[in-house]
């Protein structure tokens, strides 16, 4: 491979770095979806697409099409011309390159974006999987369903929730807490619907007090056997999170970390004890680069990572992660990568298993099909 990478590297630069933004309807009732504290009707995705000598390397994140435009205007020109084999010494320069416009937010997702296209391309012109670039420690990456909406009829959540453990995933998510008296009835029709046996999660997107939440995490451990309660409080209540972890069920986990942008914010979270399970999202953290470098922060303080979101452009790169717990296998992201993408993945036996016979992440954009979504920028 080192011979390979030789003669691939010499005088090799991106040709060129290519954005555009698809925004996705929902399928939830009345064309909207629901969590604890947010409604929406479309998905938006940034596909960033970089080129060099014959080969396009993908990478993407969820946000407003601002993304597509600060990558266009501010990213584009630092990595078009610059060494494709080198993509630590781009992030860096992505980094510096976004200090008055600010990293954390819309310029974490660019990066993300960016970065995840770079790591793509050099597997790609490697011709191998990018699972096997990275220091891949295990083969799959094991999944929980994740969707369970607030406004779902209690039929549908509880057909959602059942159809994965059917599937055999044996781990699923709702959501919780936008009207609080509503949950018992939500969560007796989903432990009904899926047995005694798989896990069941919950995720209240912050939308809890610390007091509500301590009252609720004890509830959901007694009532229904809840082992994971997602963002209690806000994220950004380190105190909050630390007081869920002490004083809480000692059979739920508290997990928080989908919000981390840069490396600071998962140090914040892991030197506050503030989680049992830390989660990092490629699309926000910085990409691939992102990724490693804040499981390795989780590793330092012997925290499992778990995967939010993005399951098809997580999979490779989380099997390099050493303590990955799971991947969420998001009902909206799984939708959208399915209309946008050739050689998205199922989970197999609970798993989502990176195709090695397919160079990079294996994803290949479909033009034709994600013409109609299409909302901003690019070719």
């Amino acid at each position: 491979m080192a011979a390979l990478a030789e003669q691939v590297h010499a005088g090799l630069a991106v040709e060129l770095l290519d954005v555009t933004a698809y925004t996705v309807p929902t399928d939830g009732p009345d064309g909207k979806e629901s969590d604890g504290t947010l409604e929406w009707e479309t998905t938006t995705i940034v596909v960033v697409e970089a080129l060099a000598r014959g080969e396009t390397g993908l990478g993407y994140t969820y946000g407003p099409t601002a993304v597509a435009t600060l990558v266009e205007e501010n990213l584009a020109p630092i990595v078009q011309g610059r060494d494709a084999m080198a993509v630590g010494e781009a992030w860096e320069a992505l980094g510096a390159a976004l200090r008055n416009a600010g990293r954390p937010g819309v310029g974490a997702m660019a990066v993300s974006a960016v970065d995840s296209a770079l790591w793509d391309l050099k597997a790609r012109l490697l011709g191998i999987p990018l699972v096997d670039l990275l220091p891949r420690y295990h083969d799959e990456a094991p999944v929980y369903g994740s969707g369970g909406f607030c406004n779902y009829s209690l039929d549908r959540l509880s057909e959602q929730l059942a159809g994965w453990v059917e599937q055999g995933i044996p781990r699923v998510k709702l959501k919780v807490s936008r009207r609080p008296d509503e949950d018992p009835a939500r969560l007796d029709a989903v432990r009904a619907a899926i047995g005694d046996d798989p896990e069941l999660y919950v995720d209240a997107n912050g939308a809890l007090s610390r007091k509500e939440a301590l009252l609720w995490a004890e509830r959901f451990a007694e009532h229904w056997g809840v082992s994971w309660f997602e963002e209690p409080v806000s994220s950004d209540d380190l105190e909050g999170l630390r007081l869920l972890r002490d004083r809480g069920p000692a059979e739920v986990e508290i997990a928080a970390g989908e919000y981390a942008y840069v490396l600071r914010d998962v140090t914040n979270l892991l030197a506050a004890g503030a989680v049992d399970c830390l989660q990092l999202d490629i699309t926000r953290c910085g990409g691939v680069t992102g990724v490693l470098a804040g499981a390795g922060a989780a590793d330092e303080y012997g925290i499992d990572v778990s995967a939010h979101c993005a399951p098809n452009l997580s999979a490779h790169v989380f099997c390099g992660v050493r303590r990955l717990r799971h991947l969420e296998y998001f009902h909206d992201h799984v939708r959208v990568e399915r209309v946008l993408f050739d050689g998205v993945l199922s989970p197999e036996a609970g798993a989502l298993r990176p195709d090695r016979s397919r160079p990079g992440n294996g994803l290949v954009l479909r033009r034709a099909d994600a013409a109609r979504f299409r909302t901003g920028t690019g070719s």
